[in-house]
Protein backbone atom coordinates (compact mmCIF):
# COMPACT_ATOMS: atom_id res chain seq x y z
CA UNK A 1 0.00 0.00 0.00
CA UNK A 2 0.85 3.15 -0.60
CA UNK A 3 1.59 6.00 1.62
CA UNK A 4 -0.80 8.28 -0.01
CA UNK A 5 -3.38 5.04 0.99
CA UNK A 6 -2.39 4.49 4.45
CA UNK A 7 -2.85 8.13 4.80
CA UNK A 8 -6.24 7.75 3.17
CA UNK A 9 -6.76 4.71 5.31
CA UNK A 10 -6.31 6.30 8.44
CA UNK A 11 -8.12 9.60 7.46
CA UNK A 12 -11.24 7.47 7.31
CA UNK A 13 -10.51 5.39 10.33
CA UNK A 14 -10.24 8.70 12.39
CA UNK A 15 -14.05 9.49 10.68
CA UNK A 16 -15.65 6.62 11.84
CA UNK A 17 -14.76 6.80 15.24
CA UNK A 18 -17.19 9.74 15.87
CA UNK A 19 -19.68 7.95 13.73
CA UNK A 20 -19.90 4.86 15.57
CA UNK A 21 -19.59 7.12 19.11
CA UNK A 22 -22.56 9.09 17.62
CA UNK A 23 -24.50 5.82 16.23
CA UNK A 24 -24.11 4.19 20.09
CA UNK A 25 -25.61 7.24 21.72
CA UNK A 26 -28.08 7.21 20.00
CA UNK A 27 -28.98 3.57 20.38
CA UNK A 28 -28.54 4.17 24.15
CA UNK A 29 -30.68 7.06 23.96
CA UNK A 30 -33.46 4.51 22.04
CA UNK A 31 -33.29 1.93 24.80
CA UNK A 32 -34.20 4.57 27.54
CA UNK A 33 -36.93 6.00 25.53
CA UNK A 34 -38.24 2.93 24.91
CA UNK A 35 -38.18 1.69 28.63
CA UNK A 36 -39.92 5.16 29.59
CA UNK A 37 -42.46 4.57 26.77
CA UNK A 38 -43.73 1.58 28.36
CA UNK A 39 -44.44 3.30 32.05
CA UNK A 40 -46.14 6.15 30.74
CA UNK A 41 -49.62 5.66 30.77
CA UNK A 42 -53.18 5.69 32.59
CA UNK A 43 -50.83 3.16 34.98
CA UNK A 44 -47.68 4.45 35.48
CA UNK A 45 -44.94 1.75 36.12
CA UNK A 46 -41.38 3.21 36.94
CA UNK A 47 -38.29 2.19 34.67
CA UNK A 48 -36.82 -0.60 37.05
CA UNK A 49 -40.31 -2.31 37.01
CA UNK A 50 -40.35 -2.26 33.46
CA UNK A 51 -37.00 -4.01 33.11
CA UNK A 52 -37.67 -6.38 35.59
CA UNK A 53 -41.10 -6.71 33.59
CA UNK A 54 -38.99 -7.76 30.49
CA UNK A 55 -36.67 -10.17 32.26
CA UNK A 56 -38.02 -11.35 35.87
CA UNK A 57 -41.50 -11.51 34.62
CA UNK A 58 -43.89 -12.20 38.00
CA UNK A 59 -47.41 -12.18 36.66
CA UNK A 60 -48.40 -8.86 38.44
CA UNK A 61 -50.45 -6.55 37.53
CA UNK A 62 -47.59 -3.79 36.14
CA UNK A 63 -45.61 -6.83 34.62
CA UNK A 64 -48.82 -7.78 32.52
CA UNK A 65 -49.38 -4.61 31.68
CA UNK A 66 -46.38 -4.07 30.89
CA UNK A 67 -45.23 -7.02 28.31
CA UNK A 68 -49.04 -7.71 26.82
CA UNK A 69 -49.80 -4.06 26.18
CA UNK A 70 -46.79 -2.05 25.97
CA UNK A 71 -43.98 -3.83 24.86
CA UNK A 72 -45.98 -5.19 22.09
CA UNK A 73 -46.87 -1.31 20.93
CA UNK A 74 -43.50 -0.38 21.57
CA UNK A 75 -41.89 -2.36 19.25
CA UNK A 76 -44.73 -1.47 16.92
CA UNK A 77 -43.47 2.28 17.42
CA UNK A 78 -39.55 0.91 17.01
CA UNK A 79 -40.48 -0.87 13.98
CA UNK A 80 -42.90 1.96 11.90
CA UNK A 81 -40.22 4.62 13.13
CA UNK A 82 -37.18 2.82 11.18
CA UNK A 83 -39.19 2.33 8.29
CA UNK A 84 -40.23 5.57 7.95
CA UNK A 85 -36.84 7.50 8.43
CA UNK A 86 -35.04 4.71 6.43
CA UNK A 87 -37.94 5.11 3.68
CA UNK A 88 -37.59 9.02 3.31
CA UNK A 89 -33.44 8.61 3.48
CA UNK A 90 -33.78 6.41 0.41
CA UNK A 91 -36.28 8.58 -1.63
CA UNK A 92 -34.20 12.16 -0.94
CA UNK A 93 -30.69 10.02 -2.16
CA UNK A 94 -33.32 8.33 -4.73
CA UNK A 95 -34.70 11.57 -5.94
CA UNK A 96 -31.93 13.96 -4.95
CA UNK A 97 -34.59 16.06 -3.32
CA UNK A 98 -34.08 17.01 0.07
CA UNK A 99 -37.96 17.99 0.74
CA UNK A 100 -39.09 14.44 -0.87
CA UNK A 101 -40.79 11.89 2.05
CA UNK A 102 -42.43 8.39 1.53
CA UNK A 103 -45.53 9.64 0.56
CA UNK A 104 -44.18 11.20 -2.69
CA UNK A 105 -44.26 7.73 -4.56
CA UNK A 106 -47.91 7.39 -3.69
CA UNK A 107 -47.76 5.36 -1.09
CA UNK A 108 -50.36 6.65 1.37
CA UNK A 109 -52.78 7.65 -0.89
CA UNK A 110 -53.21 4.13 -2.72
CA UNK A 111 -53.15 2.60 0.57
CA UNK A 112 -56.07 5.26 1.70
CA UNK A 113 -57.87 4.93 -1.33
CA UNK A 114 -57.85 1.15 -1.10
CA UNK A 115 -59.08 0.89 1.94
CA UNK A 116 -61.71 3.78 0.73
CA UNK A 117 -63.20 1.12 -1.70
CA UNK A 118 -62.49 -2.23 0.45
CA UNK A 119 -64.93 -0.83 2.76
CA UNK A 120 -67.41 0.34 0.03
CA UNK A 121 -67.02 -3.45 -0.94
CA UNK A 122 -67.96 -4.61 2.83
CA UNK A 123 -64.28 -6.88 2.93
CA UNK A 124 -62.19 -4.33 4.49
CA UNK A 125 -63.71 -5.16 7.88
CA UNK A 126 -61.76 -4.93 10.93
CA UNK A 127 -57.88 -4.12 11.61
CA UNK A 128 -56.38 -7.32 9.13
CA UNK A 129 -59.21 -6.02 6.72
CA UNK A 130 -58.09 -3.04 6.67
CA UNK A 131 -54.17 -4.05 6.89
CA UNK A 132 -54.24 -6.12 3.92
CA UNK A 133 -55.87 -3.57 1.55
CA UNK A 134 -54.11 -0.86 2.53
CA UNK A 135 -51.13 -3.23 1.59
CA UNK A 136 -52.29 -4.07 -1.64
CA UNK A 137 -53.10 -0.18 -2.53
CA UNK A 138 -49.75 0.92 -1.41
CA UNK A 139 -48.13 -1.55 -3.37
CA UNK A 140 -49.70 -1.13 -6.46
CA UNK A 141 -49.42 2.78 -6.23
CA UNK A 142 -46.06 3.07 -5.81
CA UNK A 143 -45.58 0.27 -8.53
CA UNK A 144 -47.62 2.60 -11.18
CA UNK A 145 -45.16 5.39 -10.10
CA UNK A 146 -42.06 3.47 -10.62
CA UNK A 147 -43.52 2.53 -14.23
CA UNK A 148 -44.44 5.82 -15.39
CA UNK A 149 -41.51 7.69 -13.83
CA UNK A 150 -38.46 5.26 -13.46
CA UNK A 151 -36.91 7.51 -16.24
CA UNK A 152 -36.46 10.79 -14.49
CA UNK A 153 -35.83 11.78 -10.23
CA UNK A 154 -37.61 14.52 -11.43
CA UNK A 155 -40.48 12.85 -13.26
CA UNK A 156 -40.44 10.11 -10.57
CA UNK A 157 -41.82 13.01 -8.48
CA UNK A 158 -43.80 14.45 -10.40
CA UNK A 159 -45.77 11.29 -11.20
CA UNK A 160 -46.31 10.72 -7.61
CA UNK A 161 -47.86 14.13 -7.11
CA UNK A 162 -50.23 13.60 -9.64
CA UNK A 163 -51.29 10.12 -8.74
CA UNK A 164 -51.47 10.93 -5.25
CA UNK A 165 -53.75 14.22 -6.24
CA UNK A 166 -56.03 11.61 -7.88
CA UNK A 167 -56.37 9.00 -6.08
CA UNK A 168 -57.23 11.10 -2.57
CA UNK A 169 -59.65 12.98 -4.51
CA UNK A 170 -61.54 9.88 -5.87
CA UNK A 171 -61.12 8.42 -1.78
CA UNK A 172 -63.06 11.58 -0.59
CA UNK A 173 -65.45 11.34 -3.48
CA UNK A 174 -66.37 8.17 -2.39
CA UNK A 175 -66.25 8.72 1.70
CA UNK A 176 -68.39 11.85 0.93
CA UNK A 177 -71.35 9.40 -0.66
CA UNK A 178 -71.08 7.24 1.71
CA UNK A 179 -70.86 7.83 5.70
CA UNK A 180 -70.48 4.47 6.21
CA UNK A 181 -67.35 4.26 4.35
CA UNK A 182 -66.53 7.64 5.90
CA UNK A 183 -66.60 6.42 9.46
CA UNK A 184 -65.06 3.45 8.62
CA UNK A 185 -62.28 4.87 7.20
CA UNK A 186 -61.54 8.01 10.00
CA UNK A 187 -60.38 5.31 12.57
CA UNK A 188 -57.57 4.29 10.64
CA UNK A 189 -56.95 7.63 8.15
CA UNK A 190 -56.01 9.49 12.29
CA UNK A 191 -52.28 7.67 11.85
CA UNK A 192 -52.18 6.41 15.95
CA UNK A 193 -50.43 3.44 17.58
CA UNK A 194 -53.40 2.81 20.04
CA UNK A 195 -54.72 -0.83 20.03
CA UNK A 196 -52.37 -1.08 16.64
CA UNK A 197 -50.65 -3.50 18.28
CA UNK A 198 -53.42 -6.34 18.62
CA UNK A 199 -53.95 -6.45 14.49
CA UNK A 200 -51.81 -9.24 12.94
CA UNK A 201 -48.46 -7.79 12.90
CA UNK A 202 -46.14 -11.03 12.32
CA UNK A 203 -45.78 -10.52 8.60
CA UNK A 204 -45.47 -6.26 8.26
CA UNK A 205 -43.11 -6.13 10.91
CA UNK A 206 -41.15 -9.22 9.24
CA UNK A 207 -41.35 -7.35 5.73
CA UNK A 208 -40.00 -4.08 7.99
CA UNK A 209 -36.98 -5.70 9.28
CA UNK A 210 -36.05 -7.47 5.67
CA UNK A 211 -36.25 -4.14 4.06
CA UNK A 212 -34.03 -2.71 6.40
CA UNK A 213 -31.13 -4.92 6.01
CA UNK A 214 -31.90 -4.57 2.20
CA UNK A 215 -31.45 -0.77 2.68
CA UNK A 216 -28.20 -1.48 4.57
CA UNK A 217 -27.26 -4.02 1.48
CA UNK A 218 -27.88 -1.41 -1.40
CA UNK A 219 -26.42 1.85 0.46
CA UNK A 220 -23.00 1.45 -0.84
CA UNK A 221 -24.21 1.06 -4.24
CA UNK A 222 -26.90 4.65 -3.36
CA UNK A 223 -23.53 6.28 -2.21
CA UNK A 224 -22.24 5.67 -6.09
CA UNK A 225 -25.79 7.09 -7.08
CA UNK A 226 -25.53 10.54 -6.00
CA UNK A 227 -22.21 11.00 -7.51
CA UNK A 228 -24.37 11.35 -10.77
CA UNK A 229 -25.51 8.60 -12.97
CA UNK A 230 -22.50 8.88 -15.53
CA UNK A 231 -20.19 8.42 -12.40
CA UNK A 232 -21.88 5.83 -10.82
CA UNK A 233 -21.60 3.90 -14.54
CA UNK A 234 -17.67 4.77 -14.60
CA UNK A 235 -17.64 3.11 -11.08
CA UNK A 236 -19.47 0.01 -12.30
CA UNK A 237 -22.91 1.03 -10.15
CA UNK A 238 -25.94 -0.79 -11.99
CA UNK A 239 -28.09 2.34 -12.21
CA UNK A 240 -31.31 0.80 -13.34
CA UNK A 241 -30.81 -2.16 -11.20
CA UNK A 242 -30.31 0.33 -7.69
CA UNK A 243 -32.98 2.75 -8.67
CA UNK A 244 -35.62 -0.80 -9.00
CA UNK A 245 -34.11 -2.15 -5.99
CA UNK A 246 -34.55 1.03 -3.75
CA UNK A 247 -37.99 1.79 -4.99
CA UNK A 248 -38.94 -1.55 -4.23
CA UNK A 249 -37.34 -1.10 -0.46
CA UNK A 250 -39.17 2.20 0.03
CA UNK A 251 -42.63 1.17 -1.17
CA UNK A 252 -42.43 -2.26 1.33
CA UNK A 253 -41.19 0.15 4.14
CA UNK A 254 -43.71 2.63 3.75
CA UNK A 255 -46.63 0.82 2.98
CA UNK A 256 -45.89 -1.52 5.43
CA UNK A 257 -45.84 1.02 8.21
CA UNK A 258 -48.55 3.20 6.60
CA UNK A 259 -50.46 -0.10 6.84
CA UNK A 260 -50.06 -1.02 10.19
CA UNK A 261 -50.09 2.43 11.83
CA UNK A 262 -52.15 5.19 9.00
CA UNK A 263 -50.35 8.01 7.86
CA UNK A 264 -48.24 9.39 9.76
CA UNK A 265 -46.19 12.84 8.57
CA UNK A 266 -42.86 14.34 9.14
CA UNK A 267 -40.88 11.13 10.36
CA UNK A 268 -39.74 10.53 6.89
CA UNK A 269 -38.85 13.83 5.86
CA UNK A 270 -37.23 15.12 8.96
CA UNK A 271 -35.17 12.35 10.62
CA UNK A 272 -32.65 12.41 7.32
CA UNK A 273 -32.44 15.72 8.01
CA UNK A 274 -31.53 15.83 11.32
CA UNK A 275 -29.10 13.01 10.49
CA UNK A 276 -27.37 13.70 7.52
CA UNK A 277 -24.48 16.29 9.26
CA UNK A 278 -23.66 13.44 11.29
CA UNK A 279 -23.44 10.99 8.40
CA UNK A 280 -20.98 13.19 6.25
CA UNK A 281 -22.16 12.63 3.25
CA UNK A 282 -22.30 8.68 3.10
CA UNK A 283 -25.42 6.89 2.45
CA UNK A 284 -24.73 3.71 4.96
CA UNK A 285 -24.50 5.81 7.88
CA UNK A 286 -27.14 8.31 6.81
CA UNK A 287 -29.32 4.97 6.62
CA UNK A 288 -27.70 3.54 10.19
CA UNK A 289 -28.50 6.77 12.06
CA UNK A 290 -32.17 7.20 10.56
CA UNK A 291 -32.67 3.47 11.48
CA UNK A 292 -32.21 4.72 15.32
CA UNK A 293 -33.48 8.43 15.26
CA UNK A 294 -36.86 7.81 13.85
CA UNK A 295 -37.55 4.75 16.43
CA UNK A 296 -36.18 7.62 18.85
CA UNK A 297 -38.99 10.24 17.32
CA UNK A 298 -42.20 8.32 16.89
CA UNK A 299 -41.41 6.90 20.12
CA UNK A 300 -41.60 10.55 22.16
CA UNK A 301 -44.13 11.37 19.95
CA UNK A 302 -46.23 8.33 21.44
CA UNK A 303 -45.40 9.17 24.88
CA UNK A 304 -46.55 12.75 24.50
CA UNK A 305 -49.69 11.39 22.70
CA UNK A 306 -50.81 9.34 25.99
CA UNK A 307 -49.96 12.66 28.20
CA UNK A 308 -51.05 15.46 26.62
CA UNK A 309 -54.56 14.82 27.52
CA UNK A 310 -55.89 14.10 30.84
CA UNK A 311 -58.74 12.55 29.00
CA UNK A 312 -57.51 10.11 26.49
CA UNK A 313 -54.69 10.02 24.03
CA UNK A 314 -53.84 12.22 20.92
CA UNK A 315 -53.45 10.12 17.68
CA UNK A 316 -49.13 10.04 17.20
CA UNK A 317 -49.75 11.73 14.03
CA UNK A 318 -50.84 14.85 15.12
CA UNK A 319 -47.83 14.95 17.50
CA UNK A 320 -45.06 14.44 15.29
CA UNK A 321 -46.47 17.20 13.12
CA UNK A 322 -46.20 19.33 16.29
CA UNK A 323 -43.01 17.77 16.52
CA UNK A 324 -41.63 18.01 13.22
CA UNK A 325 -42.56 21.53 12.20
CA UNK A 326 -40.34 23.36 14.66
CA UNK A 327 -37.48 20.92 13.99
CA UNK A 328 -37.40 21.47 10.69
CA UNK A 329 -37.48 25.09 11.05
CA UNK A 330 -34.85 24.47 13.76
CA UNK A 331 -32.64 22.46 11.10
CA UNK A 332 -32.75 24.89 8.52
CA UNK A 333 -31.61 28.14 10.91
CA UNK A 334 -29.31 26.16 12.59
CA UNK A 335 -27.68 25.17 9.26
CA UNK A 336 -29.08 26.84 6.53
CA UNK A 337 -30.79 25.59 3.72
CA UNK A 338 -27.95 24.52 2.22
CA UNK A 339 -27.05 21.69 4.17
CA UNK A 340 -30.61 20.53 3.64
Amino acid sequence: MTVAGRASGAAGTRRAVPQIGWLIGGLVLLVVIAVISMGVGARPVPPAEVVRALFDYHGTDDHVIVRDVRAPRALLAVAVGAALAVAGALIQTLARNPLAEPGILGVTAGAGFAITVGSALGLAAGQAGELGFAVIGSVLAALLVAAVGRRSPLRLVLTGVALTAVLSGVALGLRLMLPDVFDMYRFWSVGSLAAREQAPLALPLTAIAVSLAGALLLSRALNALTLGESVAHTLGAGVGRVRGAALVLITVLSGAATAVAGPILFVGLIVPHLVRRQASGSVPWLILYSMVLGPVLLLVADIGSRILLPTGEVPVAIVTAFLGGPMLIWAVRRYGAGSL
